[in-house]
């Protein structure tokens, strides 16, 4: 049986934050409770698909998913295991933001097979947090943690982002050496992006309350400080945003920039089948090998280690010189990108810039 990655989707949260673009709303009970029905219909609607898979990971995002009844989370459970095969050692993820779960919901999420807990943590600094429109406190946080500590997950993901409003370089620094200090295995760090039709791009835009946001300058140095702060920490980077202790990188993650096969399940949840890429109700867009390739070096140059020279000849029946040789010696005539042993990889320089050099692949 093949590999298989599932991503479910809940997109309900309590708040949306200032910040978000993502396909999310609140919603009532009653609203909830036929999404959830909606669902489960829809995953047992791949019984014929899932003859052919074996999950590898399964991780439920958001929204917030966390905000969903016991009951509820168990339905979808249920209808995964009536529906699919799951590995033995399957890694499966649930986004929760503080405020949203109590020890016991923790402990029936562990008695599900849930293995491995995604929190929005963001800030340590609660004027950054309100500044954000994010529904909790740092101390709210900490008792989140400690609950998911005590129901025993032992997989811990914190999310934090920087060059968000208020925040400076000093505040950033806290909260980095706050969280490494609590010692989750995994921490996601991001910077803030501005994205248009959030409350966010109606008041920054064009350079609007310029000053409550941290300068270029500032945001560049938080970059650095991320690597090198969570380096102290025991935390290795194995991709641009995310951070790991030994052994526990994100299996789920890790499948999209190796372009593993994942089925979407739930509103506007994309999907990738047999070079089929498509997301609930729109007609599959079928990958030519000119996009193939180019995906499996964008998506492949996230990761710290790079995109494997051998693998490519694999998949594709032609070397990675052949068909990228012009890309790959410019890049690394200006020291953005670099080759050790059968991988190919952006150097510090072409991580700082890696949008562009990735846009060279496409």
């Amino acid at each position: 049986m093949k590999p298989l990655e599932l991503y479910i989707h809940i997109p309900f949260c309590k708040k949306k934050c200032n910040y978000c673009d993502f396909l999310s709303a609140p919603a009532d009970r009653r609203e909830r409770a036929a999404y959830v029905e909606s669902l489960c219909q829809k995953i047992r609607s791949f019984r014929e698909l899932a003859e052919a898979y074996c999950v590898a990971t399964i991780f439920v995002g958001g929204g917030t998913p966390s905000i969903l009844s016991v009951w509820q989370m168990g339905q979808i459970f249920r209808a995964v295991k009536e529906t699919f095969w799951l590995e033995d050692s399957a890694e499966i993820t649930i986004e929760v933001n503080p405020g949203t779960v109590n020890a016991d919901k923790l402990t029936a999420y562990k008695g599900m097979g849930i293995n491995r807990l995604s929190i929005g943590l963001q800030s340590t600094d609660d004027r950054e947090l309100a500044a954000l429109g994010r529904i909790h406190t740092y101390g709210q946080f900490l008792e989140t943690y400690s609950m998911a500590r005590a129901a025993g997950f032992q997989n811990i993901n914190i999310d934090l982002m920087s060059a968000i409003p208020h925040q400076t370089r000093e505040s950033y620094e806290k909260t980095l050496r706050r969280t490494a200090g609590l010692a989750p295995e995994h921490i996601s760090a991001y910077s803030l992006i501005i994205e248009e039709g959030t409350p966010f791009y109606e008041k920054y835009r064009e350079g609007k309350n310029a000053s409550d946001l941290p300068d270029e300058d500032t945001e560049r140095r938080m970059y650095e400080d991320t690597r090198r702060i969570l380096k102290e920490y025991g935390y290795h980077r194995y991709e641009i945003s995310n951070y790991a202790k030994e052994g526990f990188e994100c299996r789920h993650n890790l499948g999209y920039w190796e372009r593993a096969e994942y089925l979407g399940i739930g509103t506007g949840a994309a999907s990738l089948i047999e070079n089929r890429r498509f997301t609930e109700g729109e007609e599959p867009d079928i990958l030519s090998r000119e996009e193939q390739m180019s995906e499996y070096m964008f998506l492949g140059l996230r990761k710290i280690k790079g995109v494997s020279k051998s693998r490519f000849r694999e998949e594709f029946g032609s070397s990675m010189e052949k068909i990228y040789g012009n890309v790959l010696e410019d890049m690394k005539k200006k020291g953005l990108m670099e080759e050790e042993g059968d991988y190919v990889r952006l150097t510090e320089r072409g991580i700082d810039i890696s949008n562009y050099v990735m846009s060279e692949f496409l």
